[in-house]
């Protein structure tokens, strides 16, 4: 049984099986989601795509790294953000138990 157990949510709704079931998240994956909604809710990475002021890109950057390296799950300073494209945002971080996991960011 893994540690960490997650109801996957796409598109703000529920995914179901093809019996209507919730399909359910473990490992990495559950943690991923969890973090990609606490930015997600927090509203920095809006404030980072929509914000022309550099500094304060930068800023919310690093709110949203020292939040990522908060979470328990996540090995201290290994949280990274780093802009691929113009308004296209990766994160990368290590699990403390799941090894490395990269998500792109999305507002």
């Amino acid at each position: 049984m893994a540690d960490y157990i997650d109801l996957r949510i796409t598109k703000d709704d529920l995914t179901l099986d093809a019996g209507g079931n919730p399909v359910l998240l473990d490992g990495r994956a559950s943690i991923a989601q969890d973090i990609m909604h606490m930015i997600r809710e927090s509203g920095l990475l809006v404030e980072i795509i929509a914000n022309r002021d550099a500094r304060k890109r930068r800023a919310n950057i690093v709110k949203i790294t020292i939040a990522v390296d908060d979470d328990e799950r996540i090995v201290p300073g290994t949280a990274v953000i780093k802009e691929s494209s113009p308004g296209e945002y990766w994160l990368t971080a290590r699990t403390v138990k799941y090894g490395d996991m990269s998500l792109q960011l999305e507002a």
